[in-house]
């Protein structure tokens, strides 16, 4: 490819970048349309043609699930992975591409596919030189959180503990990602029974995103409905109370997109109040989410 039609396509790809951030998808994906045509014309045995076709469909593929065409990602994806033929120069790429297709069939709810890209990307990410750490943590997760719901608990363990290892040593405890891990690793040692190692972890992820993100943030609210959870299980039943009122407090004040998350932790805190002997205070809770959500819908 000469410098001039690289140049072009390199216009083509930021446009469609530049375009993407500002939200503007409809325009970004004419703009990487362009790129992809370009480099389809001139597609060629040579490596840096190739390079460009790829990466030109990665980023169409990358609009393309945006944008919730998911199935049009998944071809661009799998197009590309079969233009870099595995690679050794590549590894990175193709990891990140099989990172993409698993995310795109998991929106497609394609279950054993996400989970077969997933851990090919880990493989990709771990032959990369050097190995793609943090890209391998985030994927782990993503399996921890599959293989929970499929009610594999020990495999999903293993993925979590391995996702904390990795961002505990690379970031600190002091990062969102790091305690997103800590969040749901206490989620899987709460289903498993496992209660003071769930309030632990509850507790660290509270702690962290308390300090990074404030009160009114929806992950911390989550955090106080699940650490609140927890310490009902441990006992802690004081304790419990107080943060289910946090988490109310957070979620009324993020309003209406959060609606379906303040009735979880209401009905949890109205369960709460009534094995208390509150039932009077319970209505009140309950009037008052009726009321949020009356608000909500008028809007």
């Amino acid at each position: 490819m000469d410098t001039a039609t690289a140049n072009l396509i390199a216009i083509l790809l930021g446009r469609a970048e530049s375009l993407r951030a500002a939200g503007n998808l409809h325009e970004a994906l004419h703009s990487v349309n362009a790129a992809v045509q370009k480099c389809q014309q001139l597609l060629s045995p040579n490596l840096d043609d190739i390079d460009a076709f790829a990466t030109a469909l990665e980023k169409r593929g990358d609009i393309y699930r945006e944008i919730r065409s998911c199935e049009l990602a998944r071809d661009d994806y799998r197009q590309a992975i079969d233009q870099l033929d595995n690679r050794p120069d590549r590894f990175a790429q193709i990891g990140r591409l099989h990172a993409a297709l698993g995310a795109a069939e998991d929106e497609l709810e394609h279950e054993e596919k996400a989970v077969h890209h997933w851990q090919i990307a880990i493989e990709f990410f771990e032959r990369n030189e050097p190995p793609l750490l943090l890209d391998i943590a985030a994927i782990a997760n993503n399996l921890g959180v599959v293989t929970k719901a499929k009610g594999d608990l020990e495999t999903a363990e293993a993925y979590f503990l391995r996702a904390l290892e990795i961002l505990h040593s690379l970031l600190g405890q002091e990062h969102e990602q790091t305690a997103t891990v800590s969040s749901n690793l206490g989620a899987l040692y709460q289903a498993a029974r496992f209660d003071e190692q769930a309030r632990e972890l509850h507790m660290i992820a509270l702690e962290t995103r308390h300090r990074l993100l404030g009160d009114e943030h929806p992950d911390t609210a989550q955090s106080h409905n699940n650490l609140a959870l927890a310490l009902l299980r441990t006992g802690d039943r004081a304790w419990a109370r107080r943060h289910f009122e946090s988490a109310l407090a957070g979620y009324e004040v993020l309003g209406g997109e959060y609606a379906a998350d303040l009735e979880a932790v209401s009905s949890n805190y109205c369960d709460f109040l009534r094995d208390e002997g509150e039932d009077q205070l319970a209505e009140v809770i309950e009037g008052r989410m009726r009321d949020a959500a009356e608000t909500s819908a008028a809007y």
